[in-house]
């Protein structure tokens, strides 16, 4: 890791001085300070989206909003958006969604719409206005009851205190920030690029295997899912088992057959609709099914209605690599080709997909040999996926480092 970061530069460290601002921490003494509302200015015009686009505020910035998105009939409640001023979400269950926008036209009443005052280069407080930190600093001046409600409005985001340096300063540590990011995010790209290959690869690996064997010169038949599997559709009233273990689709990573965390009932507030499963069942997720999210239960416990629990008529785990296969996933993935919006399998739908079963003496073998392959293939991922973690880390130093000016751009 030390070798491809080191290649990124080290660069001067400027003269620090505390001003007496915690989130900033120590800046240069030659750089000015001043409040939000001294640099911007609120723009708060209503305007209906049938005559402006409608615009999402992102943590990748304002983009065109998805047709997908969800949308009310308040065409008119609105606000207006110009090219080249910034949006924030003031919500605090939405840190870092925020942007320059590239469009004019419209975005929900929840975000602050900023134009900027006198002289300035934009993208250095874009830069700022991203940092973990300042996402801290704009969630302390913020009041609400709960915190998916907590809102910073304007009239307390104006207070807060940012740094100014001159405009000479500003374009230094743009441009350099420009440059370095972009090559961390090209080396990201090139990480998740090797990821996604090692998890192409697994796939591949269980379906070759599931399909003629660990030798390569067998030939499995292929059988329909409700001939070696049965759905235990069982909803119960959560509120009898609120110390029960409850797992949603969000627990479990995607195409690995791991999950990643659980709470209980009592714990999760989620007291909709559940299944009540059994240890050793396999619960699939119906929602999104393409994402190949499906576990063998670790205890009993209750699941999301949004999941079915499944009794296997074979070998479970054979049943789980059958399920994470590409012969699976392709499968799925046609049924759900014209369902955008939530797409679900039905239960006819998921007994209609073809497995393809080898004899049940050869199942324990090929469980063993696809746990083994698997495990190897996974802890290449996992070291890759630690790269990257701490690439992000990285970045986010060096932006709130610079921004901020306790390194200096030479």
């Amino acid at each position: 890791m030390n070798v491809w970061l080191s290649c990124l530069g080290v660069y001067n460290m400027a003269e620090l001085k505390d001003r007496g601002t915690e989130w900033l921490g120590e800046i240069p003494d030659s750089w000015r300070l001043s409040r939000i509302g001294s640099v911007y200015e609120l723009r708060n015009t209503k305007v209906s989206d049938k005559e402006y686009p409608p615009l999402s505020v992102t943590n990748k910035g304002i983009v065109p909003q998805l047709q997908t998105a969800a949308k009310t009939n308040a065409h008119d409640d609105r606000k207006l958006v110009k090219k080249g001023d910034f949006a924030i979400n003031s919500r605090s269950d939405r840190r870092g969604s925020c942007g320059i926008s590239s469009y004019e036209g419209s975005v929900s009443l929840i975000n602050t719409i900023l134009a900027p005052l006198g002289e300035m280069n934009p993208r250095y407080y874009d830069w700022l206005f991203h940092t973990v930190q300042f996402g801290d600093e704009f969630y302390k001046w913020g009041h609400g009851i709960v915190d998916d409600l907590w809102t910073t409005n304007w009239q307390d985001m104006k207070k807060i205190t940012i740094p100014m340096p001159d405009l000479n300063e500003q374009e230094k540590i743009v441009a350099f920030l420009d440059t370095k990011c972009s090559e961390i995010d090209a080396l990201f790209m090139d990480i998740q690029s090797e990821i996604d290959s090692l998890e192409e690869y697994r796939m591949s690996i269980i379906n070759e295997v599931l399909r003629c064997g660990i030798s390569g010169k067998s030939k499995h038949k292929e059988v329909r899912f409700k001939y070696i599997a049965t759905v235990k559709a069982n909803l119960v009233p959560p509120t009898f088992f609120l110390e029960y273990p409850q797992v949603s689709p969000e627990n479990i990573t995607k195409n690995t057959g791991k999950l990643l965390s659980y709470s209980t009932v009592e714990d999760s507030g989620i007291i909709s609709g559940n299944h009540l499963f059994y240890k050793g069942q396999i619960i699939y997720s119906k929602i999104r099914p393409n994402l190949n999210k499906a576990i063998i239960a670790p205890f009993d416990g209750l699941c999301s209605a949004d999941m079915y629990p499944i009794e296997a008529k074979i070998n479970s785990k054979y049943l789980l690599y059958a399920m994470l296969s590409r012969h699976f996933v392709e499968q799925v993935t046609l049924i759900m080709q014209d369902r955008v919006k939530m797409p679900k399998i039905n239960q006819d739908e998921l007994g209609n997909i073809g497995v393809y079963i080898a004899p049940d003496i050869e199942q324990k073998e090929i469980v063993l040999y696809l746990d083994k392959k698997c495990a190897e293939i996974d802890s290449i991922i996992e070291t890759k996926k630690e790269q990257l973690t701490v690439l992000n880390e990285y970045k986010k130093a060096i932006i709130y480092e610079y921004v901020t000016g306790k390194k200096e751009v030479v």
